[in-house]
């Protein structure tokens, strides 16, 4: 649930540091009238590229996902315990043969043994 949330989280900042960074001309402005020397002067021509909106829209479909993770998360399947090992010992088997060192197939069979083929 923790990750969902914070997956919902970005996905909102994201949205909203993009569009308002595509709309707010605020620092422009600024600029404009510290350079100009007059503080009625504004950015009044300024366009855009199609990008930050495109971010806008990842952000909002991280948004959903973090949702629906939310929302649909907890019927999701879980890994179960079938792979886990028990910490007991397995037991060793006897080496049949020892590896022939020119054929290297021997030594990964020994190794998936679980024996050391080196010594």
């Amino acid at each position: 649930r923790l990750v969902a949330v914070l997956l919902a989280l970005s996905g909102l900042g994201a949205a909203l540091s993009a569009w308002v960074g595509a709309t707010d001309s605020t620092a422009l402005d600024e600029e404009a009238a510290r350079t100009t020397g007059d503080a009625a002067a504004t950015i009044d021509a300024l366009t855009h590229t199609a990008w930050p909106y495109v971010t806008a829209a990842g952000g909002l479909l991280i948004l959903v996902a973090g949702l629906l993770a939310l929302r649909f998360g907890s019927r999701w399947p879980t890994m179960s315990g079938r792979y886990e090992r028990d910490g007991t010992p397995r037991p060793r088997k006897a080496p049949r043969t020892a590896p022939d060192p020119d054929r290297p197939e021997e030594l990964w069979k020994a190794l998936d043994r679980g024996e050391d083929p080196t010594g």
